[in-house]
């Protein structure tokens, strides 16, 4: 919505009245597809600051927009597009390549470990801003879920509002079926089990985000099966998230005593550090498979992605 001039420019104050097209959308996504060229930070810091107005009243950045709702949008100051720095060409053929399903309303990649899914926090770029190089017709495109910046696998990103509205939908109806291969520290007991302790957020003064088990939290469940026993040592599992939080899956097995191997954040740092000389340089954690029907079309989209090399080669050294 934002007419990008030729310089740097400051936009007045302007009132958006939202349509059905926006309807059901939260506020930091409409705002962060608003104002390309804005940095994520600088939107989320507007939404805390109260500079952005939702009917004339504070919102939080979780607030869903309703038909006819009267977004306030404060001056901000964006770059020209010929100032800002393009994704290199080798994340640009990165995310080609990693293309699994695309078809004239989805996207569907095997998202690298290492990359994260959107710029911000000191990184210029993610797969949404390589992805919008890489389409730049797709002008709609937009992620429909999010995985960790070290996560890998299935990742999905509709190329139009309305194929993101059914998406979005699926979602709240637990009807997009998204499967992980994780990797935990310690011998896991039984051979399926759901967890649902509930979720909270915390916030560093650094600005860091992290997840902790709380009363308080958000209700957050998670399906997990045991896959295979390494010895007494690691169990490969399957997790089947039922609802989406934030690192919900990392959480819910570091509170269950088995840390996924390889996490900085919730795992045991003496044993990546041991894991790391072994060739595990990343956190174990990959969105193998991914299905759903889409309504519009009565048709099963089913994909799924191979472990990494890395990961397969660490699986085949704890064989041996």
């Amino acid at each position: 919505m934002i007419d990008l001039s030729e310089n740097t420019t400051r936009h007045p104050v302007r009132l958006l009245k939202i349509d059905s097209g926006h309807a059901g959308q939260r506020i930091d996504n409409f705002l962060m597809a608003s104002l390309k060229g804005v940095p994520k930070s600088l939107v989320y810091r507007l939404l805390r600051t109260g500079q952005v107005r939702v009917n004339k009243g504070r919102i939080k950045q979780t607030y869903r927009l309703q038909l006819d709702d009267i977004v306030r949008v404060p001056p901000v100051s964006v770059l020209d597009k010929g100032s800002q720095e393009s994704p290199s060409k080798g994340l640009c053929n990165a995310i080609q390549e990693s293309i699994i399903f695309e078809d004239g309303d989805l996207i569907i990649i095997d998202k690298p470990s290492g990359i994260a899914v959107h710029g911000g926090s000191g990184v210029p770029h993610g797969v949404i801003e390589i992805m919008r190089t890489l389409r730049p017709d797709a002008t709609e495109i937009e992620l429909v879920h999010r995985l960790d910046r070290q996560t890998s696998g299935c990742l999905l990103l509709a190329k139009n509002r309305t194929t993101l509205l059914e998406l979005h939908e699926l979602l709240r109806e637990n009807m997009l079926d998204k499967r992980y291969y994780a990797l935990v520290q310690g011998y896991w007991q039984e051979d399926e089990c759901t967890v649902d302790f509930p979720l909270a957020k915390d916030r560093a003064e650094s600005g860091t985000r992290t997840v902790r088990v709380s009363h308080d939290g958000q209700a957050s469940t998670t399906q997990f099966s045991v896959k295979r026993h390494y010895s007494h040592q690691m169990t490969l599992l399957e997790a089947k998230p039922l609802t989406g939080r934030m690192h919900q899956i990392r959480v819910h097995a570091a509170h269950s005593g088995h840390p996924i191997v390889g996490d900085e954040v919730y795992g045991k740092r003496t044993l990546n550090r041991q894991l790391k000389k072994q060739g595990l340089k990343r956190l174990f954690l990959h969105a193998h498979t991914l299905s759903f029907v889409l309504p519009s079309r009565m048709k099963k989209i089913s994909v799924s992605a191979p472990l990494s090399p890395e990961l397969e080669a660490f699986l085949t050294s704890l064989e041996n």
